[in-house]
């Protein structure tokens, strides 16, 4: 069960949100939101993000993550939604996991889904039953959602969510072409 514990304004890059934080109270993670309600014309435009501190924070060349999220806030600030920022590093592996797996893709010439199988960790850990919790306590029930991952569409649908997905194509790289290769053959992902 997820509380909302504050709110405030958020001046970006992209344009001015409103930050909302959320705790959930089971296992005290804290989930970011960044609002542009006032923009909706007619369906809010959603963003589920999982964290990515290498390519969010330090702008790694190795995933897309990073780009993913920039055009999500770009889109959402003109369009109007939610960018949902969900404590799931490494698809739900954890950064020391994720950073694992790093090693092991280098050491082993792996792709990320085989570094993980090798080390004994789940390709994709994550569970989106919080982002659901984000849209109801907005009262969102129809969304345009903005992935490449069929998996949060039919999550969302499966909790009842009426969705229509947009992907977010982003630059290719001579640094992430191989985990973009995975992510489509491996992960069913639109890219």
């Amino acid at each position: 069960m997820l509380k909302h514990q504050a709110q405030a304004s958020l001046p970006t890059e992209f344009g001015r949100f409103e930050v909302h934080v959320f705790t959930d109270l089971n296992s005290q993670e804290e989930i970011i939101v960044l609002s542009q309600l006032a923009q909706v014309q007619t369906v809010p435009w959603i963003r589920i993000h999982s964290a990515c501190v290498t390519g969010d924070v330090f702008h790694s060349r190795k995933c897309d993550c990073g780009q993913q999220l920039a055009l999500a806030m770009a889109d959402i600030h003109k369009s109007g939604g939610l960018l949902i920022y969900l404590p799931q590093e490494g698809r739900g592996i954890g950064l020391i996991n994720k950073i694992k797996a790093y090693a092991k893709q280098d050491a082993e010439q792996l792709d990320t889904v085989e570094a993980n199988l090798k080390l004994g960790l789940p390709v994709d850990a994550r569970h989106y039953d919080q982002a659901c919790q984000v849209l109801d306590y907005f009262q969102l029930r129809k969304v345009i959602l903005l992935s490449n991952n069929p998996h949060k569409m039919a999550a969302l649908t499966a909790a009842g969510f009426d969705v229509e997905r947009r992907p977010l194509l982003t630059e290719r790289t001579p640094e992430n072409q191989n985990y973009l290769n995975t992510k489509a053959l491996k992960m069913e992902h639109l890219l």
